[in-house]
């Protein structure tokens, strides 16, 4: 019998084709296969025995489905190295990166397009920095950030190679093979807590924000641009106390404290802002998003008294705002000694840093706390008067403090940047070179350029701290005197630092070294060469606000004042405006009124979407009517996934912004749509014929509130028309409202491919800026998500074992790895996942156990 070929029954062209065909189909499998064997080698070992040089005795890492790891030791010393070497097969990559940014050597990985972020960093000198705290910190605090690194070193040497570390690598050395991660130290670490402290400098950005605005606007519309803190309307944090004889008392009566307003700087010093500016934006945010307005980006915390309790016992919430990370920002882990001594005194859960040892977030045995961004005053931006190498001070001329920084490319010639500094710190508005090229138009748009002129900046994370000890002092604390003494090296950044414990007590502290001001109060750049705005010193600890078992049995932190202004030193006055903190204290409220809270109904607050302007401005549009207003009737203001109403109202709100103040302001200024401008635009709708109704690009026409109301409502007609097409009925928010989760380094890489290992999403939510459940936009640019709640948390002091908790992604930071985005659409439906805290606990939820060997 004659058997044929397969293809021989078919005529030649077709048989040539199907060849070709089962080469590629082949060729594709064989492909696949290699990339699926590169993607999984990299994948860490979560069951059997791994051994780790230099552990005293046997380490055991249990992981839940979401492969969170929950790690028990016999020492400190093990009990960190295990951390370190968790975290390095879970996350090598992100820490890798982190430690090259924070360093200013991300060009010895991605060549010269990531060069002008080096030199900004380089020239803030945030490395510099950490290299000098680690001989400031105590003993313990040194050895664990030496102990973690020992453990993330021992995981490096046993993977070798790019296919062995992760996929990134792999993707590195298409451009880069020559690439080797050096060793692991210390300093890598706290390098990490200046990015932090960065990202939450507070007002810097509004500082440059108020300068440019006043290069194009009379002095008294610039001031209606930062309207006061409403505290007639949203209670600070500490709703009581004053400083008397040199400490905070919160049972003392408010005083009224003196204190000179300074003044801007000379119009001159505009076009070096502008370049002040355009260097702010090199900086990678690896926390946040960039530009002034920041003031969303905080987060919600909150603690309830037993008392309003089901179970009589405390409940905390706590939901960082925060930049969108593929992987998250998060990661979430335990540290817990078998027994509990003076060999190892930790049994911690909750969100750490990859990077960093110890827990930043979350609760021990004994005491539980959360963050939000205290927000003080903590940089100013110092004009200064250059010639040549000197500069300028009470008339005299002093030579400028200089380095020379090496900066390796990949790829091209190391480069050499000079870097000067005056007493203030570095000068800033040197980095990217002169005004043309750091913002076309500048002599037009802001004025005479002066080149004598250069910007310092003053920042107090620049000064070396003990922000390091703070971590592992926060980690043992047992009770709220450990957690205040912890809470006094807590210095930058500057958090709203809340407070439980297992005994009923609640408690809020402010932290951070805060400056003092010989004159004015931070809020303009000052005049450097005057020498009258120079820092005397920090505000002492002892007079920063605190609360311990208020009367009201709650304590709420948004990025809302802290205080009133009179109660003693000066903090700042640039408070985010208290729409959020005020939600979360009425749902409060009202939920003590309808009975017991319980931890669903912390969680139902966190995803409260209600919009805080829309009250006000609805009935205005209402009144209107016209285009789609229909939607609006009857709407409770709440933005959830599937409101048409919400999708609406925001465009509205989106396309008022831009006909109220995109023909006065300059660009780099325009509204981004917080809650500063719903103060702004609140105070408008009441005065119908303000000069910022008048568009003053249209000739011999003066617009007055109700056109621009109307123009408003017409252009978000046809945008979302354009968008989401011509049914209004059918109109989403969700489907506006969208996140793409994408990877900090290869996700914008501009290659399809590429993004698409590393990215994912979208995912539709419900909330808005500056509400509770804060998926924050910037209505510039549209209607994405660029903010959110990071992680979110509740955690119940009456049994550690309920607690619950959920991260933005997932705990792995290996693309196709089923923990890289496994928490992603709980995430974004506002559900949470168990968080076990008793050994009991954990190993009911335990799916892997790994033991670390000797």
């Amino acid at each position: 019998m004659v058997r044929l070929a397969p293809y021989a029954r078919f005529p030649w062209p077709i048989r040539w084709l199907l060849r070709v065909l089962t080469v590629l189909l082949v060729l594709a499998l064989v492909l696949a296969g290699v990339v699926t064997w590169t993607v999984r080698r990299s994948f860490p070992q979560v069951d059997g025995e791994i051994r780790l040089p230099g552990l005293a005795a046997d380490v055991s890492v249990l992981r839940d489905r979401y492969g969170v790891p929950q790690i028990y030791a016999d020492t400190s010393a093990d009990l960190f190295k295990a951390q370190g070497y968790v975290h390095a097969q879970d996350r090598f990559w992100e820490m890798d990166f982190r430690r090259k940014t924070t360093a200013g050597r991300l060009s010895e990985l991605f060549g010269s397009s990531t060069l002008d972020i080096d030199k900004v960093v380089r020239t803030l000198g945030w490395r510099r920095t950490a290299e000098k705290e680690i001989e400031l910190l105590e003993p313990e605090a040194r050895k664990a950030l030496e102990d973690y690194a020992a453990g993330v070193n021992a995981w490096m040497e046993q993977n070798q190679g790019f296919a062995a570390r992760s996929l990134e690598y792999g993707v590195l050395a298409l451009t880069n093979r020559s690439y080797e991660p050096e060793p692991w130290t210390p300093a890598d670490s706290l390098s990490w807590l200046k990015a932090l402290a960065w990202d939450l400098r507070s007002n810097m950005g509004t500082e440059i924000e108020r300068a440019i605005d006043a290069s194009a606007l009379p002095m008294d519309r610039v001031e209606e641009l930062f309207p006061d803190y409403p505290f007639d309307r949203h209670q600070p944090i500490v709703t009581r106390g004053a400083v008397r004889d040199g400490k905070f008392s919160q049972d003392a009566d408010e005083k009224p404290t003196a204190g000179t307003p300074a003044q801007p700087a000379q119009p001159p010093a505009t076009e070096a802002l502008a370049r002040v500016a355009k260097v702010l934006d090199a900086v990678p945010n690896l926390l946040g998003t960039s530009g002034g307005d920041q003031a969303g980006i905080g987060s919600n915390s909150w603690v309830v008294s037993g008392k309003y309790t089901e179970s009589g016992k405390p409940l905390l919430a706590n939901d960082p705002h925060l930049g969108p990370r593929m992987p998250s920002i998060w990661n979430q882990a335990g540290l817990h000694c078998r027994t509990r001594g003076p060999a190892c005194p930790y049994d911690v859960s909750g969100y750490t840093f990859s990077g960093v040892p110890g827990v930043i977030i979350g609760h021990n045995s004994k005491i539980a706390w959360g963050f939000t961004n205290l927000g003080p005053d903590v940089t100013d931006l110092y004009v200064e008067r250059v010639q040549g190498d000197t500069y300028e001070v009470k008339g005299s001329q002093v030579p400028l403090q200089t380095r020379v920084e090496q900066i390796k490319v990949a790829g091209g010639k190391t480069v050499e940047l000079p870097v000067r500094s005056t007493a203030h710190g570095p000068i800033i508005s040197e980095v990217l070179g002169n005004a043309g090229e750091a913002l076309p138009g500048a002599a037009a748009k802001l004025g005479k350029i002066d080149k004598g002129m250069a910007v310092a900046l003053r920042w107090t994370a620049l000064d070396p701290g003990r922000t390091g000890d703070a971590i592992f002092m926060l980690n043992r604390a047992e009770n709220w005197e450990q957690f205040r003494a912890a809470a006094a090296k807590f210095e930058a950044p500057a958090q709203n630092l809340i407070y439980a414990d297992l005994e009923g007590n609640i408690g809020y502290q402010a932290p951070g070294k805060i400056p003092v001001r010989a004159d004015g109060d931070g809020t303009w750049p000052a005049a450097g060469w005057t020498g009258a705005q120079e820092w005397t010193g920090y505000i002492p600890f002892e007079q920063l606000p605190h609360s311990y078992n208020p009367p009201e049995g709650f304590i709420v932190t948004a990025n809302n004042a802290a205080i009133k202004p009179d109660y003693g030193p000066f903090l700042t006055t640039d408070w985010s405006y208290g729409y959020r903190s005020q939600r979360i204290v009425d749902r409060i409220t009202q939920a003590i009124g309808a009975g017991k809270i319980t931890a669903d109904t912390m969680r139902d607050i966190q995803m409260d979407s209600r919009n805080g302007l829309a009250e006000v401005l609805v009935p205005h549009l209402l009144r209107i009517g016209g285009g789609d207003t229909r939607l609006l009737k009857g709407w409770d203001f709440t933005q959830t996934r599937d409101s048409a109403a919400a999708a609406y109202h925001n465009a509205i709100w989106r396309h008022l912004l831009m006909r109220t103040f995109d023909d006065e302001l300059p660009e780099s200024v325009r509204p981004g749509g917080g809650d500063r401008w719903f103060e702004i635009v609140a105070k408008l709708l009441d005065e119908p014929d303000s000069p910022w109704w008048d568009d003053v690009r249209t000739k011999d026409v003066t617009e007055t509130r109700d056109d621009i109301l109307a123009a408003a409502i017409k252009d978000a007609g046809a945008d979302l028309r354009e968008r989401l097409g011509d049914d209004p009925d059918a109109w989403r928010w969700g489907d506006l409202h969208t996140l793409e989760l994408t990877n900090e380094t290869f996700g914008t890489s501009g290659i399809g491919p590429v993004e698409w290992l590393f990215n994912r999403g979208p995912l539709h939510l419900a909330g808005g800026k500056d509400a509770v459940d804060a998926t924050g936009w910037d209505s510039d640019s549209g209607y994405e998500v660029v903010w959110v709640p990071s992680m979110r948390m509740v955690v119940d002091l009456a049994d550690l074992d309920r607690s619950r908790w959920i991260n933005l992604t997932g705990a792995s930071g290996h693309a196709f790895h089923s923990n890289y985005d496994d928490q992603a659409e709980l995430w974004a439906d506002g559900r949470l996942t168990a968080w076990p805290f008793t050994e009991q606990g954990v190993r009911r939820e335990a799916v892997d156990t790994l033991t670390l060997t000797p």
